[in-house]
């Protein structure tokens, strides 16, 4: 490896040190409903965003739920503590499209129309609140 994308990758990695985030990867639903459910929870207090998953009818919203958790718990690991109520907030997150997998379906006169069964990838951050004012 070069020396400059050598550095490049450890300033990426000394960054990613001070983040805290939980990725979901390959989740078999589209990013379309899925972003439906993460749009509910963007900005929100930890805490709230879980009374919200929690009792969404989406499907989705299991997965961003657990996926919140995860989150919380590195933050958790990283700051070799618990995390108090309102400290923390969904800073970022965002849907990007996975893999999609092509079938087949019968048609009529012999033909096949085609399905398309979509996936996609979350990444969500946390951050502390911070209390400048």
């Amino acid at each position: 490896m070069g020396n400059r994308k050598r550095l490049m990758a450890e300033k990426i990695k000394e960054a990613k040190k001070t983040q805290y985030f939980a990725k979901l990867k390959g989740c078999p639903s589209s990013p379309r409903k899925m972003r439906y459910v993460v749009d509910m929870i963007r900005g929100m207090e930890v805490n709230r965003a879980l009374g919200v998953l929690r009792f969404s009818k989406k499907a989705a919203s299991e997965n961003v739920e657990k996926l919140l958790r995860s989150a919380i718990a590195n933050w958790e690991a990283k700051n070799d503590r618990k995390a108090e109520d309102g400290e923390l907030y969904v800073s970022r997150v965002f849907v990007d499209e996975g893999v999609t997998m092509k079938r087949m379906r019968p048609a009529p006169q012999g033909r096949g129309y085609r399905i398309r069964k979509r996936s996609n990838h979350v990444t969500l951050f946390v951050d502390a609140k911070t209390n400048d004012k």
